[in-house]
């Protein structure tokens, strides 16, 4: 007879789910089990660390839109999933943690590896329930499955061993689960609305993210009639900026080009489909967004409107109600604002190249731009790296790029890739990994190993936390504990059994990433790049000024000239211009 550890599979096998990611070990073996018995229909992907598991799922749940799934065993086996369940909740993705409990019995004793699921991982999940009898499966399995592919995110299921042994006590039968949702269709009050607001705008402005996903033409359409610029936040760019002739870049700490300059001078800014964070940076009046989940409709900004709906769907309905403008000259100016900025940064990385060492990282991101396929799948480490792929890196509608946009967690590029690979096995995925991210999953090297995953991970290697040394810096405080002695990464991947080369010296860089990238299985790509690049924002604020002024002070005084004028010769070609 069946026990409840072959149903929980069945129902995944149901679910579409063809893999977990995880780390063995004692209340997870009655699940274990039942994998191997299903004789290869569903794999187990041994990761290195929990964390580790959950951020592959979450990856492997953004390349295919279907639900993945991880799972740790009992107390610090699930504790360790938690911060790549944060990431992809956060991000939208849907997955299925399974935290496996210590035996039922001794629940609330204090029993060694003691936790409790159920109450630990609530904030970064929309369904977190306790089997503790065979009687409530399959229904609650279910049940947490359509939570996470319904509403987008995490539903996590404790369940202990002994329970796990137990015979069924229910049928398994089929199932449909709901897979593809409706499309939020906005009331016509709001449409009419937006369009008379459209209308009486003389200087609009189109702000973008990810939920433009499936509204390019729509959007590309209403910039037409509105001759209005259009400007992304970081999730935004992969779905917007390409074949977009109104593209003014992206706002934000990792902005660039005129993005910025465009809202602040609109007389209206039309948000669409986009949580952005960062409200500085936003204008604080005359703003409409338009959004299919309410929940995010005006928490960042006052509304003069607020529209909920699909962004594709919304522009649709009101396309024909919106008059064709004729004065260009706002948008004209702003894209001549975006082309200078542009062209004075990319004229600085690009001059006198072969003499910089350590090596440009704008550069090395300029160069994988150029190499990777067409159809690539770059993950990001938080941080620097952030900077260097947002700015650098082109979208063309069939690349993607994805990071812990969100939760902002380091070590995530490694793991990701490693789910992005599972979930696209045909694409060329590419880690563009932080050495302090990679540092932080090292072991994940192993995994990439163990499993022959064909990753291609490109290390920019500095020897520092960049970005938290330029959040010291801005804040006045001298960096301290960021830089530490640098690491050959390339040594310890060959090590790993990894094939893998360092790379110190520009003039070697085009041939080294076209060797990385076209190599069969994983390659391991280090680059030593210049510790003093720093990520300078497209607006800076008198107060950031006087930080960095402060903190320059200080270097100089406790014996840092040298280190404050290596910092100033690599990060004047960053400035913005006026």
């Amino acid at each position: 007879m069946a026990t409840v550890a072959d149903q929980f599979i069945q129902v995944l096998r149901q679910a579409g789910v063809r893999r977990i990611y995880g780390v063995v070990g004692d209340s997870l073996n009655p699940v274990v089990d039942a994998v191997r018995r299903t004789g290869g229909d569903i794999e187990w992907v041994h990761v290195r660390n929990e964390e580790a598991g959950a951020f592959a799922a979450a990856a492997e749940a953004q390349t295919t839109g279907r639900l993945a799934v991880c799972a740790g065993s009992c107390g610090p086996g699930n504790t360790h999933l938690i911060q790549g369940l944060y990431d992809a909740h956060r991000s939208g993705a849907p997955v299925l943690a399974l935290a496996s409990q210590i035996p039922s019995t001794q629940v609330g004793s204090g029993y060694f590896q003691e936790t409790h699921p159920e109450r630990l991982f609530t904030e970064c999940s929309h369904y977190c329930e306790l089997i503790s009898t065979p009687g409530q499966m399959p229904r609650i399995l279910r049940t947490a499955i359509q939570h996470a592919v319904g509403l987008g995110g995490v539903a996590v299921l404790a369940l202990s061993g002994d329970v796990a042994s137990k015979d069924a006590e229910n049928p398994t039968g089929e199932h449909d689960f709901l897979f593809r949702k409706g499309i939020v269709k906005p009331p016509a009050d709001q449409v009419d609305q937006l369009a008379h607001a459209l209308n009486r705008a003389r200087k609009p402005m189109l702000f973008c993210g990810s939920g433009v996903q499936n509204a390019h033409a729509e959007v590309m359409q209403l910039a037409h009639k509105l001759l209005s610029p259009i400007g992304h936040a970081l999730r935004g760019k992969e779905w917007i900026q390409y074949d977009n002739p109104f593209d003014v870049g992206m706002s934000g700490l990792l902005g660039y080009g005129a993005c910025y300059e465009a809202m602040q001078a609109a007389d209206l800014v039309l948000m669409l489909g986009t949580d952005f964070p960062y409200d500085p940076f936003l204008p604080g009046r005359n703003t409409i967004q338009v959004d299919d989940d309410p929940a995010k409709l005006g928490r960042r900004t006052p509304l003069t409107l607020a529209v909920h709906g699909d962004v594709g769907e919304t522009l649709r309905l009101v396309m024909d109600k919106v008059e064709q403008k004729r004065d260009q000259s706002y948008l004209d100016e702003m894209l001549h604002r975006h082309t200078r900025a542009l062209e004075g940064v990319v004229s600085a990385y690009t001059r006198d190249i072969e003499k910089h060492i350590p090596i440009h990282p704008e550069y090395v991101a300029d160069v994988l731009d150029d190499l990777a396929d067409d159809d690539a799948i770059f993950t990001v480490d938080t941080g620097m790296c952030n900077v260097w792929v947002a700015r650098y890196i082109t979208p063309n509608g069939r690349r993607r790029v994805m990071g812990s946009f969100v939760h902002g967690s380091m070590a995530n590029a490694l793991p990701h890739a490693i789910g992005a690979q599972y979930g696209a096995p045909g694409r060329q995925v590419i880690s563009v990994s932080g050495d302090g991210g990679l540092g932080m999953l090292l072991g994940e090297l192993l995994t990439v190993r163990l499993h022959r995953v064909p990753v291609k991970i490109i290390v920019f290697n500095n020897a520092s936390l960049g970005m938290v040394r330029l959040e010291m810096l801005v804040d006045g405080l001298p960096s301290y504990e960021t830089d530490h002695e640098a690491v050959d990464y390339a040594a310890i991947a060959q090590a790993a059994g990894i094939e893998a080369a360092r790379v110190e010296r520009p003039a070697d860089v085009r041939a080294a990433m076209a060797t990385a990238l076209a190599a069969p299985g994983p390659y391991l790509l280090d680059v030593a790049t210049d510790p003093n690049a720093l990520s300078i924002p497209p607006h800076i604020t008198p107060q950031q000024v006087k930080g960095f002024a402060l903190a320059a002070g200080k270097t100089v005084l406790t014996g840092g000239v040298g280190k404050m004028l290596d910092l100033a010769r690599s990060n004047l070609r960053n400035i913005p211009r006026p």
